[in-house]
């Protein structure tokens, strides 16, 4: 699945080089999934270490506006999160939601 997120990344980054998208929309994935990313790790650390987590409701908020290919990195290369059905359902949702609205915005600027 991480290689969706980077191929998903390649195409935003294609479609700014391309004039398509504003440069602002690359910066703010990158900027969003790096984010996510860390979150992802801070939340692997405290479930291995007994600490308190972070909340299933951020994560996917975290993913929602932007982060879900570090979200996606996150779940592969950390092995986290990645086999509870119930999040999996609501993380995908998300992932077409975000999607959905970058199809829009690249349809409305023609």
């Amino acid at each position: 699945m991480s290689i969706f997120a980077i191929l998903f990344v390649c195409l935003v980054a294609a479609s700014v080089v391309a004039g398509k998208l504003p440069p602002l929309v690359l910066d703010l994935y990158l900027a969003a999934s790096m984010i996510t990313f860390a979150f992802y790790a801070v939340d692997k650390s405290a479930a291995l270490n007994g600490r308190r987590r972070t909340r299933e409701k951020t994560l996917q908020l975290l993913g929602l506006i932007g982060g879900w290919p570090g979200a996606l990195l996150g779940q592969s290369v950390l092995r986290h999160k990645s086999r509870k059905p119930s999040f999996q359902r609501l993380f995908r949702i998300t992932v077409v939601v975000n999607c959905a609205a970058l199809v829009w915005l690249l349809l409305a600027r023609g």
